[in-house]
């Protein structure tokens, strides 16, 4: 029995890996898993990562920014979070219909800086943008259906009781929008563009909200990093999203 086999099982330590540890005990090494963060005793893989990294590519957001396992792991972290409040709140039956992901989908795959060179509109050139980034496209539809499900518990969460004002859009108007148009090129009036302002308002308050509300089930939920190299304080993940 070779000591390093015994060593790996005992570090690994988990039910889910066991069989794993077995049989590399009675064959040779394998090359398992290992948890990288634990968070309120749900275990944070370094499989998870390397997951998150590859998905990340679906983010439109993230367009041109090269995966960070830092930030894929505060990611990981964030959802967890989220999803156990979510599950504490009995929020989770909030699943998209598959027409709403369907159409998500279509948008995604015509407006996704990343796919421009794939043709993604058409279903080989989706195939091939999948294939280049590793992801399956069952495992591109889970990610979105997860996705829009977070989006809507925010959403749902936060947006009921907020009211713009109409000074509120007025301000944002002069100070904001109006100094955006170059001299001698004429703003929208503030009517056409009134209902849009205030939804930029409505988010710009949600995302507050709903910054705040993570920061503190940050605090106090437990939340240990098991790598060393991905609990450095002075390399600050970036992002931080969900």
């Amino acid at each position: 029995m070779r000591a390093s086999a015994i060593i790996r099982c005992l570090v690994l330590g988990t039910a889910l890996l066991s069989g794993l540890c077995a049989n590399s005990l009675a064959q040779q090494p394998a090359v398992l898993d290992s948890v990288v963060a634990v968070v309120n005793n749900h275990a944070i893989l370094s499989s998870d990562i390397d997951r998150d990294m590859r998905l990340s590519v679906l983010e439109p957001e993230d367009a041109g920014e090269r995966p960070d396992r830092r930030s894929a792991l505060d990611r990981l972290i964030s959802r967890e979070l989220i999803e156990e409040q979510m599950t504490a709140d009995e929020a989770k039956g909030a699943q998209p219909s598959e027409q709403k992901l369907k159409d998500r989908l279509a948008v995604l795959r015509a407006d996704l800086p990343a796919c421009a060179r794939f043709h993604c509109t058409t279903d080989a050139g989706w195939a091939a943008f999948l294939a280049a980034n590793a992801i399956t496209e069952d495992q591109a539809e889970t990610y979105l259906r997860a996705r829009l499900s977070l989006l809507a518990f925010i959403e749902n969460r936060f947006r009921q009781g907020i009211r713009i004002s109409q000074d509120e859009i007025e301000g944002y108007y002069r100070e904001t929008l109006v100094p955006q148009y170059p001299a001698g090129q004429k703003p929208p009036p503030l009517d056409s563009v009134s209902g849009r302002i205030s939804e930029i308002l409505l988010q710009q308050q949600v995302n507050q909200l709903f910054s705040a509300w993570l920061d503190n089930l940050r605090k106090q939920g437990d939340v240990e990093i098991l790598d060393p190299a991905l609990a450095n304080p002075d390399q600050p993940a970036r992002g931080g999203g969900v």
